[in-house]
């Protein structure tokens, strides 16, 4: 099931588009400011944000630029020149709805940009500033490519895929190296120090359970 973000300070709207969405197939959250959908980010993986511009705080321009693109966006904004529809453009927006709108168009609207991006790989994986793209296997920490091994790779698509879950080694041991290689718990330890080291200001998300493995907590 597609997973959308709707942000926006307008609760009534809001609670409108949350529910045609739902009925329609989707499952939304909803975030009131854009710090709050980072938060909401840094907890779950998203296939759509569903964006205002104006709001308290952080706009929606900001969020997006923020973003980098690493998500499919559609604006949903009383800003209707066609200076700020280019801008939004430019920041990496999909498609750009200008208030009042009807609903019937942007489930329309989000149809077609899901539509769009279901043929590319939109497994990403976003953590506050950190991205794994699980298509191009490529992480990114505050828009800086982190080079990363294989294994270093899949152990950290790992913890940030699966964040409920305490691993222990055994079950990292299954889950990344091949069945035919011989590998000691010792030898996860020595990646997991590497994998931190290389991720930087990020290390703290993964978390040592002394006696059973590891396993991500918010930094």
């Amino acid at each position: 099931m597609k997973q959308i973000l709707i942000v926006d300070d307008e609760r009534d709207l809001c609670e409108i588009l949350s529910f045609n969405l739902n009925a329609a197939g989707y499952d939304t959250t909803i975030a009131y400011s854009a710090e709050e959908a980072l938060q909401r980010m840094s907890e779950k993986t998203f296939h759509l944000l569903l964006l205002d511009v104006m709001m308290d705080g952080m706009s929606g321009f900001d969020l997006a630029k923020h973003l980098k693109g690493r998500i499919p966006i559609i604006f949903l904004t009383a800003k209707d020149t066609e200076e700020d529809m280019l801008k939004g453009f430019h920041l990496g927006a999909d498609d750009y709805i200008v208030k009042p709108f009807s609903v019937r168009e942007v489930l329309a609207r989000v149809k077609a940009v899901l539509g769009r991006t279901a043929s590319e790989d939109s497994d990403i994986i976003v953590y506050e500033g950190l991205t794994i793209d699980l298509g191009n296997k490529s992480v990114y920490a505050d828009g800086k490519e982190v080079p990363l091994t294989k294994t270093e790779f899949e152990l950290l698509a790992l913890l940030l895929s699966e964040r409920g879950h305490v691993f222990t080694r055994s079950e990292m041991i299954e889950r990344v190296w091949p069945e035919n290689v011989i590998v000691t718990d010792r030898t996860v330890d020595v990646n997991i120090t590497r994998l931190r080291k290389k991720i930087g200001r990020y290390s703290n998300i993964i978390a040592t359970r002394q006696g059973y493995g590891y396993c991500f907590q918010k930094g």
